[in-house]
């Protein structure tokens, strides 16, 4: 059996490459749209792809179901309760998926969405289950929260009970060996908790994963309903994306270099403008209008929370990494990446740009505190609601960051606005979106919230 996971940082994404070397049999699970990994290591194992199973509609970003039917006329299997526009396979409950001596059984997990699936393999058709591939159903750490996602009758709440019942009655019935096999691991929007490891197994995490501890349906639905991270806006443009046919990312897809002269063009057109530098180096200089999503951090889930599926993009990068930011953004549906500008380590902008190149302000602990103590600013929290929870600054509003486009008429203009994260580099996010929308005497906090509490803690 061959059995690859290949895991993403940037969109903190798992997917998976099934196969048998007996028959040359094989299947992938939970695909992204750049399928060269697959491919490659399908021809070194020699392998031929013969279906893509999708464990839900994803809602953070853009499967590579169609890419892979493309390149290898393979099926598309989905949940019984899965409505799309192309063909699918309907994968029910029970069903047994044979690829020769590995086999791969269809378990049905709703609560993150309806048509949830979880993949169960086994060496032998006759042998204990090896893995449990469990999409966003269960994760190390945490479960699939019931927000993000519902394309099907019911509420969030019935979908957090039906998430009680796939854990207690269908997940944790597995034996204690079976590897946990997610879709995502920390830092994704898909859960509060989620940890840093890769796998798990079923005896783990019925032992350290506070989700699925014993406690009533009511308890279970308050606790998985309450303090979830805010979800960017291009979640449900990417869930409903996956449900219908759209145009492919090609393999061969390269982003122009663009001229200081073409780039003046597209900022009078209209082009949004992502620096992907990182955030000191922003702060020094950057180009009016632009916003700052560093290639250092979750460039392309942030990304999606300051531009809109179907904008007009323009990169500001450093040498050598335009065509992997560009990518990154088409994992999520930004596709229009219409060209890229490196700056190099100086920072030095091309003459022709001077007149549009500014600073960022950023401002320290002691600042913050007199601005405060004067009744001087407007301080912005942008953290998602679990970390606030644990501690604030007093007096802060709280806009979380994905929140944040669609709610700057909630910011008072009659003062100086400062905003802050936990640590900084959500915070220049932010402050770059409002300076691009017209906001004057914006700035962010150093350090962000850590630091705000080092000081005061010293104090």
């Amino acid at each position: 059996m061959i059995l690859e996971q290949y895991y993403i940082e940037c969109l903190s994404h798992a997917s998976y490459l099934i196969g048998d070397t007996t028959t040359g049999r094989a299947i992938v699970v939970d695909p992204r749209r750049d399928i060269t990994d697959y491919l490659a290591d399908a021809d070194k194992y020699g392998l031929t792809i013969e279906g893509v199973i999708n464990t839900h509609f994803h809602a953070d970003f853009v499967s590579g179901h169609l890419e892979l039917v493309d390149a290898t006329g393979a099926w598309i299997g989905f949940g019984a309760a899965a409505q799309t526009d192309y063909p699918i396979r309907r994968l029910a409950d029970g069903e047994r998926l044979s690829l020769g001596e590995v086999e791969l059984e269809i378990i049905e997990t709703p609560g993150h969405t309806w048509e949830s699936i979880s993949v169960l393999v086994r060496e032998r058709p006759d042998a204990e289950p090896t893995a449990v591939l469990t999409g966003d159903s269960l994760f190390i750490g945490d479960v699939g929260r019931p927000d993000l996602a519902n394309l099907g009758d019911g509420s969030t709440a019935d979908l957090a009970r039906a998430m009680y019942r796939t854990v207690h009655n269908r997940l944790l019935t597995l034996p204690d060996s079976v590897i946990v096999m997610p879709a995502h691991g920390a830092g994704s929007s898909c859960g509060k908790n989620l940890s840093t490891e890769l796998t798990s197994t079923i005896g783990e995490q019925r032992a350290t994963n506070p989700s699925v501890q014993p406690m009533s349906e009511d308890d279970f639905v308050a606790m998985l309903t309450d303090g979830q991270p805010a979800a960017p806006a291009y979640f449900a443009s990417d869930a409903a994306m996956n449900k219908r046919v759209h145009p492919l990312l090609r393999p061969d897809r390269a982003v122009p270099e663009m001229t200081p002269q073409q780039l003046l063009a597209a900022l009078d057109a209209g082009v949004r403008v992502i620096d992907a530098r990182g955030v000191e180096d922003f702060a020094t200089g950057h180009l009016r209008g632009s916003v700052n999503v560093g290639f250092d951090g979750r460039f392309a889930e942030t990304g999606g929370m300051v531009a809109d599926i179907g904008d007009e993009l323009a990169l500001i990068t450093y040498p050598g990494e335009e065509q992997d930011a560009a990518l990154r953004l088409a994992r999520i549906g930004l596709d229009n990446a219409v060209g890229y500008l490196n700056i190099g380590p100086d920072g030095r902008f091309p003459a022709e740009l001077a007149d549009l190149v500014q600073v960022a302000p950023r401002i320290t602990v002691a600042e913050l505190d007199r601005l405060r103590a004067e009744d001087a600013v407007t301080l912005i929290d942008i953290r998602n609601p679990g970390e606030r929870e644990a501690g604030a600054i007093p007096g802060s509003l709280h806009i979380p960051l994905a929140q944040l486009r669609t709610r700057m008429a909630e910011i008072p203009a009659d003062k100086p606005v400062v905003l802050h994260c936990a640590g900084g580099w959500r915070s220049s996010v932010a402050a770059s979106l409002l300076r691009a929308n017209d906001f004057r005497q914006v700035s962010d906090l150093l350090g962000g919230y850590h630091a705000w509490v080092d000081a005061h803690a010293a104090v």
